[in-house]
């Protein structure tokens, strides 16, 4: 667990890192492939049973079955060859870093953390085991405000109804969305605290279609892709009075400033995600 530059959160924590989600946007994936030790040094991909110090997963999708790949678990740190634990040893590969999970037990004073941003934990190939584990320390340390993000809202559904996804007031369950067609309300109805994460925001959401969920959080595109979506200041306006028409929390990243300029900026929180609250 670490302090974070991410403006709506305290700190973030990784018991999982690695995704199979291949968004052109991704921030994550740039950052843990230039981390990455070379194939081979921890984990052959070619032979992935001679691995050694690892224990090793078949991923499959929740939803058909069908296997997707090998998962990695961590037991203790991987250390490189200049010493140092290194922490994105297998870069993008879906990755449990065991060890981690003991973390948010020993960090007193409560804080909003954002559960695995190096990852997607909800996403289709992710073992319910590693979920449930996280799960349990997330109860154990309840001092906290845990925030899960996912682009697969539909595996917070499967869980639900499988009797697997908590319902505790410090737990937030949180949709990535990019565009207005991709669903991002299905938490609405599973009786839970949720929100929303529209970022990159790569077009207008002037017609939500249906009730926001709690929060709001928008962010523009950062980095230099070359092919880089810069929202247009009234994207942000609908949204913004969309928000403000059904009395919903805004949050704007620091990455609108040049778009809606400082003065007209919403740094909103829900009142359970304010300072050493719960609701």
């Amino acid at each position: 667990m670490k302090d974070t530059k991410i403006e709506w959160a305290d700190s973030t924590w990784n018991p999982v890192t690695g995704c199979l989600n291949d968004c052109p946007y991704c921030y994550a994936r740039r950052i843990a492939t230039r981390f990455a030790l070379p194939d081979g040094v921890c984990f052959r991909r070619d032979e992935p049973e001679k691995s050694k110090g690892v224990v090793l997963w078949n991923l499959s999708d929740s939803d058909t079955g069908e296997a997707v790949g090998i998962g990695i678990e961590f037991s203790e740190p991987y250390i490189d060859e200049a010493g140092k634990k290194a922490a994105y040893p297998t870069g993008f590969n879906p990755t449990f870093h065991n060890y981690r999970l003991k973390q948010p037990k020993v960090w007193h004073e409560p804080k909003n953390i954002f559960v695995c941003s190096m990852a997607d934990l909800f996403g289709a190939w992710v073992p319910d085991k590693w979920i449930e584990e996280i799960f349990k320390v997330c109860e154990d340390a309840p001092q906290h405000n845990y925030l899960f993000l996912t682009k697969n809202p539909v595996r917070y559904i499967q869980l639900a109804e499988a009797g697997k996804l908590p319902n505790k007031p410090n737990m937030w369950y949180g949709t990535t969305a990019t565009t207005e067609t991709q669903k991002y309300f299905y938490c609405n109805n599973m009786e839970r605290h949720s929100f929303a994460s529209i970022e990159p925001i790569m077009e207008d959401f002037n017609s939500p279609g249906g009730l926001l969920p709690e929060w709001v959080i928008v962010g523009a595109e950062t980095g230099n892709r070359r092919d880089k979506v810069t929202p247009e200041k009234a994207w942000i306006d609908h949204l913004a009075n969309e928000c403000e028409k059904q009395g919903v929390p805004l949050f704007m990243k620091d990455s609108l400033i040049p778009i809606v300029g400082e003065e007209n900026m919403k740094r909103e929180l829900p009142a359970g995600l304010k300072k050493g609250e719960q609701a």
